[in-house]
């Protein structure tokens, strides 16, 4: 007994100190320095090129929608208090980085564990992409994401002017939580 009570201890003391990382790392919207936003920038194409690789059925999005964020990992960890935080990039429909964005989530509830994953936020209206960029865009409790597989783009439909894609970049997430996650956007003009 003893020693489950000391791995729950452990356990919380770890998670405990990854949602405290989150949220020290959670200072800027934006890298600070230029060889950290080159580098989020590279994450961040690689990410969409896997993305497009995996589903070539996304491109009817990347075609069609006005504009899209993409966050090439977000960590969440959590053991009853959680939290989740993660960098990207903003994109206008021709690919061209317009700004960058931060995303936030904090919980509370029945939960334990850690993970990591990616995602892509398509917007498939000038007024959903305004909001995002007004910085008090937040995905409702009852958001949901498609996990992205071969062909899911091909099924998947916007909802409330966005459609929400998630992959995990150790393998396909079967499940993400998206709801209550928070966006910050800066514009490119403001960075440099």
């Amino acid at each position: 007994m003893q020693k489950l009570a000391r791995s729950l201890v452990s356990f919380s003391l770890l998670t405990g100190s990854i949602v405290g990382t989150i949220a020290l790392s959670a200072c800027s919207t934006t890298p600070e320095t230029a060889t950290d936003r080159a580098a989020l920038g590279n994450k961040t194409k690689a990410f969409i090129e896997n993305a497009r690789s995996m589903d070539p059925s996304l491109a009817k999005f990347f075609d069609n929608c006005v504009g899209y964020a993409a966050i090439p990992s977000i960590a969440k960890g959590g053991f009853i208090v959680g939290g989740a935080y993660g960098k990207g990039e903003v994109f206008d429909k021709g690919g061209t980085r317009v700004g960058f964005c931060d995303v936030s989530q904090g919980s509370i509830g029945a939960q334990i564990g850690a993970q990591t994953f990616g995602e892509i936020i398509f917007f498939e209206t000038k007024e959903a992409m305004t909001a995002f960029k007004g910085g008090k865009f937040a995905l409702a409790a009852q958001a949901s994401a498609v996990a992205l597989q071969a062909g899911a783009g091909a099924a998947a439909k916007y909802q409330g002017g966005v459609a929400i894609f998630v992959l995990n970049p150790e393998g396909l997430m079967l499940e993400a939580s998206v709801g209550g996650q928070q966006f910050g956007y800066q514009s490119n003009a403001d960075v440099e």
